[in-house]
């Protein structure tokens, strides 16, 4: 049986959006407010789906508290209460916009979970606001 499970978390972080190439200006341009030089945060609601086949002994997919314990450790301890710019080693050299973040969360719990599972990751940057990978 295939079946997906869900769980979600959350993180506060600080970011700016800044393309160090660019001027002052066309960065102000394309990033407004978010190219703060003294940065501006939020508070990133997650949502991440494990999708793959039911364990016909166990009757699971996969342990809903080993998915939680690895959110918290490889994604909430990592980011949370972090300048994703400055405290970051993922983001030194990638703009954190919500996207790249999406992208980078999607790597890491892909690779501890493996190929035995589809990963999807849900980003929620505000309530109205967020990215998906894969799409």
């Amino acid at each position: 049986m295939r079946i997906s499970v869900f769980r979600r978390a959350h993180f506060n972080a600080a970011h700016r959006l800044h393309v160090d190439s660019w001027s002052d200006e066309k960065n102000k341009e394309a990033f407004g407010l978010c190219n703060s030089t003294n940065f501006h945060g939020h508070n990133y609601d997650l949502e991440v789906k494990v999708t793959g086949e039911v364990d016909p002994v166990t009757g699971m997919l996969i342990d809903l508290k080993y998915l939680k314990e690895l959110i918290a450790k490889e994604i909430e301890d990592r980011f949370d209460h972090r300048n994703l710019n400055l405290d970051t080693e993922e983001f030194k050299e990638l703009n954190p916009t919500a996207e790249n973040i999406c992208y980078v969360i999607w790597e890491i719990l892909s690779k501890k979970l493996g190929d035995d599972f589809e990963v999807t990751i849900r980003l929620f940057e505000t309530p109205r606001n967020y990215v998906e990978y894969p799409a």
